[in-house]
């Protein structure tokens, strides 16, 4: 599994003119191959009077979803070099879609596959990105006496608390890093004098 990926911070559209041609590139956020398939369409239909809608995406951790189309325009210089440039970023879970409205100057082969990628590219520098780590769901049990002191060494210390339930104990949820776990063990027990416990659960990503 990938120990982290980069993502588009949200959705959002970037012009850019080249030889009179408009190239709108739309970006968003997809979390399967159907958001992303319909996110297309949408922009399709939005602009279904441009002479043409190309369009890239990414999908999962370890990019094993890569898919594109060139909508018209000559094989291989348009949908792939979007891919391209969305896979040289590391981008993951991300849709593009280049919509392009002829001004009348070809602009060849080499020129389209500029075009298109480069438009992407600069998409992506205009709407931001951001990176998604892997780490291990945790969950810290510990006294009432002890539980907020732990919440605030946790949050000063830059852990992030994803839950908090209250019981009889308190259960503080929150992410660490694999690498991190036997620090943040020795660290806990050194904290709460060996009281608290830590169940380690599953794997995610999160905001880094």
């Amino acid at each position: 599994m990938q120990d982290e990926y980069r993502t588009v911070a949200r959705a959002g559209v970037h012009e850019t003119e080249i030889n009179r041609s408009r190239f709108l590139c739309a970006l968003a956020p997809a979390a399967t191959e159907r958001e992303a398939q319909d996110f297309i369409a949408a922009v399709r239909k939005e602009h279904a009077d441009a002479n043409h809608n190309c369009w890239a995406y990414v999908i999962g951790a370890d990019a094993s979803v890569q898919k594109a189309g060139d909508d018209g325009e000559p094989g291989g210089t348009a949908g792939v070099p979007m891919l391209q440039m969305l896979l040289r970023r590391d981008m993951r879970y991300v849709v593009a879609v280049v919509t392009r409205y002829f001004g009348g100057v070809k602009l060849g082969a080499g020129g389209l596959i500029r075009a298109y990628g480069g438009s992407v590219g600069e998409a992506l520098d205009a709407l931001g990105t951001i990176t998604r780590r892997r780490f291990r769901l945790a969950t810290v049990t510990v006294d009432h006496q002890r539980a907020g002191k732990v919440q605030n060494d946790l949050r000063s210390t830059g852990r992030e608390v994803r839950d908090v339930r209250y019981g009889e104990e308190v259960a503080i949820e929150i992410g660490l890093p694999d690498a991190d776990v036997d620090a943040f063990r020795a660290w806990l027990a050194d904290a709460t004098s060996g009281t608290a416990r830590l169940e380690l659960g599953g794997e995610a990503y999160g905001d880094g």
